[in-house]
């Protein structure tokens, strides 16, 4: 959370600055994303590694211990009942 709070604040605080310099709305907002870009890769290495280690950490633990989402059970159940009675036999 750290990484995108500094990412919006110097976006915002850039855009703040050139639009009141006189910057069209269009440049003023290229000119932001391009310098917090460069702000961000510089200046936020630690906060944009936390977060890839967090995400990475969340993928992995999501794919071993599987997401606890009572919709996808039930959907899985209905599938499973599905499939059983497509595969019973019939009397013909």
């Amino acid at each position: 959370m750290v990484y995108i709070a500094a990412r919006i604040g110097v976006f915002a605080a850039v855009l703040a600055l050139f639009m009141w310099i006189g910057f069209g709305w269009l440049y003023s907002t290229l000119i932001a994303a391009a310098l917090s870009l460069a702000f961000s890769l510089v200046f936020l290495n630690r906060e944009r590694e936390a977060l890839s280690t967090d995400i990475y950490n969340r993928v992995q633990r999501n794919k071993t211990v599987g997401i606890d989402d009572s919709d996808s059970d039930l959907e899985n159940e209905l599938l499973d009942r599905e499939h059983k009675s497509a595969k019973a036999p019939t009397d013909d």
